[in-house]
């Protein structure tokens, strides 16, 4: 150790706690964070400030931005040029500020996050929004402080005449907080001042009046606007903001044209991104990405495919892909050097403040120059009306310093007044400048009592303030880019989708599509049928079944599994197409197959859900009652429904409200008839009980009816095309688990029963062949019969062809309105349908199956 140093022991824990709160601090105060009067962090206020200085304003030439860097760099920011860089290309970047403040000529990157070009290509000067920051600044109107060396001054803020804070906004991360301000518009923040001007106790409601909501520079939608009143309110919130879509057709294709993105999305990144979730299967019905975007303006296409829905795929890519984003608002801001959170409200008060202080210390400045200015004016003038003694005094002296001495004397003047009597032109001698002496004087009083009638009143002030803002306003002022959406967080994805009646069909091999009803048309009954789909080699059409789009779907598999879907995010296909894979729609697993479904309301109603069950029915005729509460929560990967005994597989499944009958129909043409109410309700895990008990080891369950209305018939189709309609009467209430009684006659003619349905005259029914040939007929064409009977030929069959599902539709009466919903199995007592929208009072909605 050297002589003279002596080591001092220090706790390196105190020493880590002093040495890191100074750094905080530090970042906090002089880096990160922005002041609430001008809205600017110390590195934005140097460079402008610094430009202000070198004289590259809004008037003169454009100047070498590496010259403006070295500026800043050498006298007020002793930081990497880098960011001082940085800063100066952010503030000249259109899409990063909503009023840029540096005009900026050269390459300064893109939205794509393209770099700008190097400092020594580039070249900058002032806007002249930013000039209207830095006025005044030369009439002692804020404060200034030493730079880091002690050698020049700089100003601790700016005198800005724009609420800088409120309409550019601002972002940074400082220690233990962070601060993430959105832009507003700037005409609506003035008279959103301005009201608060004329009324102090102005409540925020009424400030949204005026400023509705940030306004953000590449435009874009606000969605929903809880998050913004909530920002207003508090200084925090979530702004949703999506994109500006609109549908096109471009050569034939339809596409969704994007012309408008969220504040802060890296456009490159997002199409990037959105091709790899089409490449990963999370986004459906895109066939091509371009981007058409020019100098013009912003234009991106997304080209879909011909059996996409434009809404379904929009939606779809706000929800996965940068398309929709939100702004998390944390409005923190430096009051008296302090980070605070602030309101709307806060942020307007401490402008208008800052706005009062600089009018008040100006008008003090101008003030005290005028008075000084007055005082001079007093001396001349006296000099002017005794001229030729001044003449003669001066021309008597020996020097200016006796001259001066011998005019105090004189005529009691200041050492200031007589300063400026010796140094007086021979040309202000004449007349005329004499006179222009007097008016000069004159105007000069009018200034010193105009302002000191400022000063005196705060009135003057706060209007002053008023008219300035005005200004600002004329000048700079424009419409907002971001359309506000008041109802957009509660819009949900099927508001924009028209809840029509559907048809659902679902092939052997697992394609499924819906395909509105209308496509399909009536048909005499023994009719030969239109194409229904177009399958592939050795596939059939192994479901079909009626919905409407805003349906909730649980799918029921052959393995007890359940998962959930809504009913328009099934892809919609014509009646030709195979539809998609359901693989791609669930993650069903490859070996399982989807064997029963159920549309249902919204499974969030606690009330529905509790008041409601789900009965099973396995291929072995065992049965199973659930509370449909247990499915109210899926999961992606789907949840267990019932516990699958080995060889058995699960068959049907129906909605209930606990006090229906159910029907089961074997395979050999028998049926049994039993009350719910003898199945008690199990757990999801639990296996069942029996139903029926099966005729022989080959028979099997063929359907499930869950029976409410019993003014309805019961209709049985078999494997060749015939059907038949009986009387519910005519099948007696039995014991759970007994063998049944006689439905259908069966014989090789007409084949093994192949299903069972509760009909009316109202009901039309659909029958679907395995070859895809389906037929639309009237149930009131078919007679009632005894339960005995073999029935009539519903369908002419071609070859060994033979049936693969059967579904009941609403008859296509003109007087039903469009949007009256289907009939679901079971209903109310009075009539009512249970598993479709409450405000739908027909009680003739049709089944689905």
């Amino acid at each position: 150790m050297a002589e003279g140093e002596k080591l001092i022991p220090i706790n390196i824990e105190d020493e880590m706690k002093s040495a890191y709160i100074d750094y905080s601090m530090s970042v906090i105060v002089s880096r990160a964070l922005p002041d609430v009067r001008d809205g600017l962090k110390p590195v934005h206020r140097r460079v402008l400030y610094g430009m202000h200085e070198l004289g590259v304003r809004s008037t003169s030439a454009h100047k070498k931005s590496a010259r403006i860097v070295g500026e800043v760099l050498g006298k007020y920011h002793p930081h990497g040029d880098t960011s001082v860089y940085d800063t100066m290309v952010r503030m000249a970047q259109d899409w990063s500020l909503r009023y840029m403040l540096v005009d900026g000529q050269g390459n300064f990157g893109s939205i794509d996050g393209d770099s700008p070009a190097a400092m020594r290509y580039t070249e900058a000067r002032m806007r002249r929004i930013a000039d209207e920051m830095l006025a005044d600044i030369d009439k002692e109107t804020v404060d200034h402080q030493l730079n880091f060396d002690d050698s020049l001054q700089e100003p601790k803020v700016l005198p800005t005449r724009i609420p800088n804070l409120l309409i550019n906004g601002a972002s940074g991360i400082a220690v233990g907080m962070a601060t993430n301000m959105p832009p507003h518009n700037l005409s609506e923040v003035v008279d959103g001042t301005i009201a608060f001007i004329d009324n102090r106790d102005i409540e925020i409601d009424e400030l949204i009046q005026h400023i509705k909501a940030p306004d953000f520079p590449t435009g874009g939608i606000i969605y929903g606007y809880e998050g913004v009143k909530e920002a207003f309110h508090t200084g925090r919130g979530r702004v949703v903001m999506r994109a500006k879509a609109s549908f096109e057709e471009v050569q034939g294709k339809e596409c969704i044209v994007v012309t408008e993105i969220p504040y802060q999305v890296n456009k490159a990144d997002m199409i990037k991104k959105t091709v790899d979730l089409i490449n990963d299967k999370k986004i459906e019905g895109i066939s091509a990405i371009r981007d058409e975007s020019n100098r013009k303006g912003m234009r991106v296409v997304y080209v879909l495919k011909r059996d996409a829905i434009p809404n379904i795929v929009l939606n779809t890519l706000y929800k996965y892909s940068a398309l929709q984003s939100s702004f998390s608002v944390n409005n923190i801001a430096l009051v008296n050097g302090r980070p605070q959170l602030l309101n709307l409200k806060e942020m307007i008060t401490h402008f208008v403040n800052h706005r009062h202080d600089v009018v008040t210390r100006r008008s003090e400045y101008e003030l005290r120059k005028a008075e000084e200015r007055a005082h001079i004016l007093e001396g001349l003038i006296i000099a002017s009306d005794n001229i030729d003694e001044v003449i003669a005094i001066i021309r008597g002296s020996a020097n200016a310093e006796e001259a001066r001495s011998n005019l105090i004397k004189r005529f009691e003047l200041t050492e200031i007044q007589a300063r400026a009597i010796v140094e007086m032109r021979l040309r202000q001698l004449t007349g005329l400048e004499q006179d222009k002496l007097r008016s000069e004087y004159e105007d000069v009083l009018a200034t010193i009592e105009d302002l000191k009638d400022i000063l005196a009143r705060e009135e003057r002030r706060m209007n002053i303030i008023k008219e300035e803002l005005l200004e600002v306003k004329e000048r700079y002022g424009d419409t907002r880019r971001s359309e506000i959406n008041y109802v957009g967080g509660s819009l949900s994805i099927e508001d924009m989708i028209p809840d029509e009646q559907v048809v659902i069909t679902i092939s052997h091999a697992g394609y499924i599509k819906r395909t509105p009803l209308a496509q399909y048309k009536t048909q005499n009954r023994g009719g030969v049928g239109q194409k229904a789909s177009a399958t592939r080699n050795e596939d059939f059409l192994e479901h079909l079944f009626v919905g409407t789009n805003h349906q909730y779907m649980l799918f029921f598999t052959q393995k007890g599994q359940c998962y959930w879907l809504r009913v328009y995010e099934i892809p919609e296909g014509s009646r030709t197409s195979k539809g998609r894979a359901i693989q791609n729609l669930i993650n069903i697993a490859p070996e399982d197959k989807v064997k029963a479904f159920i549309c249902t309301r919204d499974l969030k109603d606690e009330d529905y859900c509790n008041s409601h069950y789900v009965i099973m029915a396995t291929k072995k005729g065992v049965v199973k009652k659930t509370p449909l509460e247990q499915y109210s929560r899926p999961r992606q990967n789907g949840i267990i429904a019932i516990n699958i005994r080995e060889g058995d597989e699960l068959l049907e499944a129906k909605l209930t409200t606990g006090s229906s009958e159910i029907f089961l129909g074997l395979k050999s043409g028998k049926a049994i008839r039993f009350e719910e109410s003898k199945t008690r309700p199990m757990g999801r895990n639990a296996s069942g009980v029996r139903g029926i008990t099966l005729a022989s080891e080959d028979d099997e369950v063929v359907g499930m009816l869950s029976v409410h209305n019993f003014d309805e018939d019961i209709l049985v189709v078999s494997e060749h095309g015939y059907g038949k309609r009986s009387s519910i009467d005519d099948y007696r209430i039995t014991n759970r688990g007994g063998k049944g009684v006689k439905t259908i006659s069966i014989t090789d003619k007409t084949g093994g029963l192949v299903a069972i349905k509760n009909v009316s005259d109202l009901d039309d029914l659909m029958i679907i062949n395995k070859s895809g040939i389906a037929i639309r007929m009237s149930v009131e064409d078919l007679r009632t019969m005894g339960r005995a009977t073999q029935g009539v030929r519903l369908i002419n069959l071609k070859d060994s062809d033979s049936i693969a599902a059967v579904a009941k539709v609403m008859k296509d009466e003109e007087d039903v309105d469009d949007t009256d919903i289907l009939n679901m199995d079971v209903q109310t007592e009075d009539g009512t349908s249970l598993d479709n929208d409450e405000t739908s009072d027909d009680p003739n909605t049709p089944e689905t199956t």
